[in-house]
């Protein structure tokens, strides 16, 4: 089954597959180093087949879903700061 983001969503690598290919007009093969364990990117598009394009500081990449995780962004709310605001 494969996960679902929308586009702009924050995601990070959980595993790395045996290639990447390029999100570019001419795609291309990359080796799995391209992106690092861990690293954050970018959804900017769905492709076909459990896909996405995220882009990463070393370019775009074309991952299946199962290989990302979206990142938890946590919104801090100050209950001291509404507290001396009233």
């Amino acid at each position: 089954m494969s996960k679902e983001f929308t586009l702009g969503d924050r995601v990070r690598v959980v595993a790395l597959p045996a290639y990447l290919k390029t999100a570019e007009p001419i795609p291309m093969l990359r080796p799995p180093n391209a992106v690092s364990l861990g690293e954050e990117g970018t959804i900017f598009d769905r492709k076909p087949g459990g896909y996405w394009s995220v882009r990463f500081k070393k370019g775009a990449f074309l991952i299946e879903s199962h290989y990302i995780e979206p990142i938890q962004e946590t919104v801090e709310t100050s209950q001291e700061g509404t507290a001396e605001n009233e």
